[in-house]
């Protein structure tokens, strides 16, 4: 994943990236306060901003000019943005079929993660009573079998208490494991980073530090 040549300004404030190129099977963490410029980026590589004469290239696969629902991501944002009344198994049913993956063997990599992120007792619970870790798996399931070419999770962990935390973190780990995909994660929290075993890349005032 080889991110150059971001200069953006929104507001007052400018985001400013020459070069960053992040490992490929690994999780890498940005990492800043408030305001360093995370959610700028992560808004930028989904495709809400759009900054001139930048280049984004996965697996030498060019994803600037891609309209967002071409981008072939897997998101997960810090609030679970399901479909309430629907179940569990019906969210994860909605992403497979607008992406197309709809094989066999998608269906047994479907069981596989389903069983690794611990949803067979809540595969036909309703979202709205879902528990926030719970919706917070749903969430990464729904993100990985939208056949993604790389995963993007935006502060997923920070809405739960510490116990519900420290599991996620595990499980989404194991997942990222097994996807070997690049993967990036916006945090403020360098325990979600380490726990991950990320490569860390902090950001601050919208400039990069390796």
């Amino acid at each position: 994943m080889y991110i150059k040549n971001i200069n953006f300004i929104l507001d007052d404030f400018q985001l400013k990236i020459d070069s960053l190129d992040l490992t490929k099977n690994r999780i890498n963490a940005i990492m800043g306060p408030s305001g360093s410029g995370k959610t700028t980026l992560f808004n930028i590589l989904i495709g809400i901003y759009k900054p001139n004469n930048w280049s984004w290239t996965i697996d030498n696969k060019e994803m600037t000019h891609l309209e967002i629902d071409q981008r072939q991501l897997g998101i997960v944002f810090q609030k679970p943005e399901l479909f309430p009344h629907l179940t569990t198994e019906k969210n994860i049913q909605l992403v497979m079929q607008a992406r197309k993956n709809e094989s066999s063997d998608s269906f047994q990599k479907l069981e596989k993660y389903k069983d690794i992120l611990r949803l067979k007792n809540c595969w036909n619970t309703l979202a709205k009573n879902l528990s926030g870790g719970e919706a917070q798996r749903v969430s990464l399931l729904r993100a990985v079998m939208s056949n993604p070419l790389a995963l993007l999770l935006d502060e997923p962990f920070s809405a739960l208490d510490v116990e519900l935390k420290n599991e996620v973190r595990k499980l989404t780990s194991l997942v990222v494991e097994e996807l070997k995909i690049p993967t990036l994660l916006i945090t403020h929290d360098i325990l979600d980073a380490k726990a991950l075993n990320a490569n860390v890349v902090r950001i601050q005032n919208g400039i990069i530090s390796v």
